[in-house]
């Protein structure tokens, strides 16, 4: 669906809300899928009162929701056909106060076919500068589906 997408007029964003009607709660965010394909993905969110905080700027939690969503929806195109995943858990940095626009770059290597097992993957939030503002390490459960 991406490929045929990411080229068309409004292409990306009719990407995204395809995405946020398939996983309703990360619509909250308004993401914006701008790289997308097996063993990366980056996904960009815009500075809004809905996903700040007390202090203006982005709210961790808004942040950890899309390194979440970029993470998964990465993750679910680069593992073979024949495997599964579910996110496990997630460890964050917050390293900065973003006071812009953000963007997830979320990259795993190559996912084999296997036994069930825990992958992790990198994402960095970057802000408008290209300033890590957090970091995440989201560790994947992978593991062959079921057979009917």
């Amino acid at each position: 669906m991406w490929r045929r997408l990411e080229a068309v007029p409004l292409g990306k964003a009719i990407f995204s809300r395809i995405i946020c009607w398939k996983a309703p709660y990360f619509g909250s965010i308004r993401p914006r899928f701008e790289e997308f394909r097996p063993g990366y993905s980056r996904v960009s969110m815009r500075k809004r009162r809905a996903v700040t905080n007390h202090i203006g700027t982005v709210h961790a939690i808004a942040m950890c929701n899309l390194a979440e969503l970029a993470a998964g929806t990465m993750t679910e195109i680069t593992i073979p056909a024949s495997m599964r995943w579910l996110p496990k858990g997630m460890a964050v940095e917050y390293l900065k106060k973003a006071a812009s626009d953000v963007e997830a770059h979320a990259s795993v290597g190559e996912i084999a076919e296997g036994p069930g097992r825990d992958v992790p993957v990198t994402v960095e939030v970057k802000d408008r500068a290209g300033e890590v503002v957090c970091r995440a390490v989201i560790t994947m459960w992978v593991s062959p589906r079921r057979k009917p």
